[in-house]
């Protein structure tokens, strides 16, 4: 069985279609500035909302950006790449993925995104098991993903555990930030997970907290001879072990965001009513398929969602009401909305199309959609703030990381891929093993040819 899974694998990776010039890319780009670089000529969008702006530049000094716009003055003896018929963005930001936990998602053996006998809920931190050299990473990173949330799956609890920050630099760090933030499952999910009830769930959640915010105000004795004796116990009728309450010690402390998966609008008040019970809470909703009906209140308790950019069928009883004007209606309210999560077949590198479609959702008559400086924002500044990161990365404003990414083309059309991607200022690979794949059976020889073709 695990073989059949492996050979399936492999096949879809093999016939997945990439854009003959990203695939043909050279393994490193022609040009290899060391931290200080200039583009110019090129068609600059800052990622702020703003809409992109012609023949502009952006220059580069010791990996982050000086300046990025129409009148940018380029000193004497800074490397420049000529961006003329080309695009550049920031690279792009995914909230929520899995990626580095899994290589083939149909094989246990590469899949650490849940864990599914765990004793532990909360207490499980993804960043002790990422690993930046897994395949999607690099395929991710060819589509223009500079930097991304790993999230956890909920698997028998409705806490999944404590996501992380990564970048996808080619032998980078990996991990930027690690336990940056906890995400729970409520909804039909976490009623699943808790019982069989909604009911369940919210009790599960609130004791939690409570369980949490008792162990953090635990002050230990001055008699205490050493630090074993010095550490709380958890009270005989606890449910959580000691390490999940400890885990969520930074969340009801408000220094942990608390990313929540929900849908309808019921849920949503549901939600929104917890923050008001425990005001330090950084919450963040995940879904949101009603959000819409619920805009205003989501908007005046100012939490940021990650909604599902064309997510409008009716799936399950929970999004109903779904419509793919859903993220144009709550950023019109003055939700700030970013795209996300990307698993499974939404991969991060088809976050640019999501975009896109939002982009022409305007254009229909009786829908809301995005302007293009705004959906461009969606995937880039507004992820990167959601992930308390939007100082550091995310956009063309100065002083931030130079993640750049340059284009053929206006990145939010089909038809264009990215040419040449930096991280930190460093010029990234495009080569990935779907790449690989391609240029080897693309014009196979006999002596090219698997073995099992003889």
């Amino acid at each position: 069985m695990k073989r059949a899974s492996l050979l399936l694998a492999a096949l879809l990776l093999a016939g997945t279609a990439l854009p003959a010039h990203a695939a043909d890319a050279a393994d490193t780009p022609a040009t290899s500035p060391s931290g200080d670089f200039a583009v110019t000529g090129a068609t600059i969008a800052i990622g702020d909302g703003s809409a992109p702006i012609s023949g502009g530049a952006v220059l580069v000094r010791g990996g982050k950006i000086v300046a990025a716009g129409s009148d940018v003055a380029i000193p004497a003896g800074i490397p420049v790449i000529d961006g003329t018929g080309k695009w550049v963005t920031p690279g792009l930001v995914t909230a929520m993925t899995d990626l580095g936990l899994v290589d083939v998602g149909a094989v246990d053996e590469s899949n650490d995104s849940y864990g599914g006998t765990a004793r532990f809920s909360a207490g499980l931190d993804v960043s002790l098991a990422i690993d930046n050299d897994a395949p999607p990473v690099a395929v991710s990173r060819a589509g223009g993903i500079t930097r991304a949330g790993v999230a956890p799956v909920a698997a028998n609890a409705i806490f999944a555990g404590q996501g992380a920050v990564i970048d996808l630099a080619q032998n980078g760090p990996g991990t930027v930030q690690p336990r940056a933030f906890q995400l729970v499952e409520l909804g039909e999910r976490g009623a699943d997970l808790a019982g069989g009830s909604r009911v369940a769930a919210q009790a599960l959640l609130r004791n939690a907290l409570r369980e949490a915010r008792e162990l953090s105000q635990h002050k230990p004795g001055k008699d205490s001879k050493n630090a074993a004796a010095a550490e709380p116990a958890q009270p005989g009728d606890a449910l959580l072990t000691r390490v999940d309450a400890a885990a969520l010690i930074p969340v009801v402390a408000g220094k942990q965001p608390l990313f929540v998966h929900v849908e309808r609008a019921a849920d949503i008040r549901s939600l929104l009513a917890l923050g008001r019970e425990f005001p330090a809470l950084r919450l963040v909703i995940v879904g949101a398929g009603e959000g819409w009906r619920v805009a205003n209140e989501i908007a005046a308790a100012k939490v940021p969602v990650l909604a599902s950019a064309l997510a409008d069928l009716p799936g399950t009883f929970e999004t109903l009401a779904a419509t793919q004007s859903n993220v144009g209606r709550m950023t019109a309210a003055g939700v700030k909305v970013a795209l996300g999560s990307f698993y499974d077949n939404d991969q991060p590198r088809y976050a640019p199309q999501f975009a896109g479609n939002l982009v022409g959702l305007s254009r229909v008559p009786g829908a809301t959609g995005l302007s293009w400086g705004q959906a461009l924002a969606a995937i880039t500044s507004i992820p990167a703030d959601i992930l308390g990161q939007g100082a550091v990365f995310g956009s063309l404003k100065p002083g931030l990381a130079a993640d750049l990414v340059l284009w053929d083309g206006d990145p939010l059309e089909l038809s264009s891929a990215p040419v040449t991607i930096f991280i930190d200022g460093r010029p990234q690979s495009l080569v990935n093993h779907q790449s690989r794949l391609r240029q080897r059976y693309r014009h196979p020889g006999e002596e090219g040819l698997p073995k099992a073709y003889e």
